[in-house]
């Protein structure tokens, strides 16, 4: 029988999964949900024409996966840990392939909105990954796997560029979907073949107030930071929206210490430890963002400015390219380091690296080359903090907990990165200088937000430093009786 025969037969009889084989399956699957992410990039300037609709309402495209992303998040963590991991992941590409093929038949703006939407909710697929290998996996080969899952996010964005500006460059764009779809399509079928379910399973009921009130309170939030330059950061609608979300979320939080079964235990949520990787990981995902915005601006620019490089979009998104191979090799040395120094020291010095990265970045921006080296070494710092972070989510929180604690750090993350939009948005749009009657964005405003993302970077680095020091790694969880509350794991704080 041949490795994928004997793997599919594990996944159907329970027996232990061939680790390799299954951390390769669900690796792949984080990537084709990052590649989601990307996949729209290329084409935003071009949807108002594609879709004959203004380009204030084509934004939606970008924004309705922004937001069904955030919802999902944590709403489909839980159930993972409720009702079985493997089977929400399994609904989650199965609502990525659906959301692609609305996409790939779409020629007006609701239908795409919509499709992106269904896209969004797909976003739950690598923290449900990460808790999955923490139930299967020995505890040798945790941290190593967690590293390149968590990893998987910035090679799937690194190279869905370049790949979607080839595509929307020599074919029709609905290929870019129906591609999406594919990809979606080999990995669904990978896991059901090849990745078993976890037994460890809390039951219970799920809080459908809890879900309800994060829903709203985030919408709010991430409306009002996405929309506000929009909008008008002192308009009506904004300040609204931010009122609104603090009064939801306060409600949202007082439920959530009320009821017997929360959606979010706000009690483990106050832990040091994980209290502190998810305010780091809020800053890393705004140091993230920086890079992804100011480099292929920069790359794309006109030469006539005397910073810009004039280089096209499949130009920039191959610059970009190899931080996604940087971040990927660089997986088992996060790896290594986690388990010689802790996680702990992990995080800092992936922070420390992206801070460094972008010191460099302020004084070498005017060759290709220069780019491309700055963009490696933001890489090998993400994927140090993307490595460390779920190590020390789950070495703080019950195994029953895992899913919802990673999807909660996810999300942590995403707030950065939409705060990080948002402000440099507003710099960019301040500090501009003037070319044939057109304001572009200054190199000043580029160096700016450079400097705003090593001071992300650095804040991260400080955060990082008030998380407990080294715990002994978590082992794989031992399988509980489907429908019981699993063990708890060392806790710490």
């Amino acid at each position: 029988m041949s490795d994928v025969s004997a793997q599919s037969a594990d996944a159907a009889s329970g027996a232990p999964p061939r680790p390799n084989v299954m951390v390769a399956v669900l690796a792949l699957a984080g990537i084709v949900v990052s590649l989601m992410q990307t996949l729209v990039i290329p084409i935003v300037p071009e949807l108002p024409a594609y879709l004959d609709a203004p380009a204030s309402d084509t934004a939606w495209a970008v924004t309705a996966t922004l937001l069904a992303a955030a919802v999902a998040t944590p709403v489909v963590g839980r159930l993972g840990d409720m009702a079985g991991k493997r089977r929400m992941l399994l609904a989650s590409v199965v609502l990525l392939v659906a959301g692609s093929v609305i996409c790939a038949l779409s020629e007006s703006l609701i239908p795409m909105i919509v499709g992106r939407a269904v896209q969004g909710l797909s976003a739950a697929v690598v923290p449900l990954g990460i808790s999955i290998m923490r139930d299967e996996l020995p505890a040798d080969r945790l941290a190593g796997a967690t590293a390149l899952m968590s990893a998987s996010l910035g090679v799937g964005g690194a190279l869905g560029l370049p790949a979607a500006a080839l595509i929307a460059d020599h074919f029709d764009w609905h290929v870019l979907f129906w591609t999406s779809a594919a990809l979606g399509a080999v990995a669904l079928l990978l896991i059901l073949l090849l990745v078993p379910e976890s037994k460890v399973r809390t039951g219970g009921r799920f809080d459908l107030v809890g879900g309800a009130g994060l829903a709203a309170g985030l919408i709010c939030l991430l409306l009002a930071i996405s929309k506000g330059a929009d909008w008008g950061w002192t308009g009506g609608t904004t300040l609204g929206l931010f009122a609104a979300a603090v009064v939801v979320l306060l409600a949202w939080g007082r439920w959530e210490l009320r009821t017997g079964q929360p959606l979010v235990d706000l009690r483990t949520t106050a832990r040091r430890q994980v209290l502190f990787t998810n305010l780091a990981s809020v800053a890393v995902g705004f140091a993230m963002f920086a890079m992804s915005l100011v480099l292929p601006q920069l790359l794309q620019m006109p030469e006539a400015t005397g910073y810009g490089l004039g280089r096209s979009m499949l130009a920039a998104g191959l610059v970009m390219a190899p931080s996604g191979l940087v971040m990927m090799a660089f997986a088992p040395v996060s790896a290594a380091l986690s388990r010689s120094k802790g996680p702990k020291t992990t995080l800092m010095t992936g922070a420390l690296i992206v801070a460094a990265g972008y010191g460099l970045n302020i004084v070498l921006m005017s060759e290709v080359w220069h780019l491309v080296l700055v963009s490696c070494v933001i890489g090998a710092g993400i994927g140090f903090t993307y490595g460390s972070m779920p190590a020390l989510i789950m070495g703080a929180v019950p195994a029953g907990e895992t899913a919802a604690a990673n999807s909660l750090n996810t999300l942590m993350r995403s707030i950065g990165t939409s705060v990080a939009s948002a402000i440099a948005g507003v710099i960019l749009a301040q500090m501009t200088t003037d070319l044939g009657g057109h304001p572009l964005p200054s190199e000043s405003g580029f160096k700016t937000v450079l400097a705003i993302g090593a001071g992300a970077a650095l804040l991260a680095f400080a955060v990082a430093a008030f998380i407990p020091g080294r715990r002994p790694a978590a082992p794989a969880a031992t399988p509980a009786p489907e429908g019981t509350p699993a063990d708890a794991a060392s806790s710490a704080g």
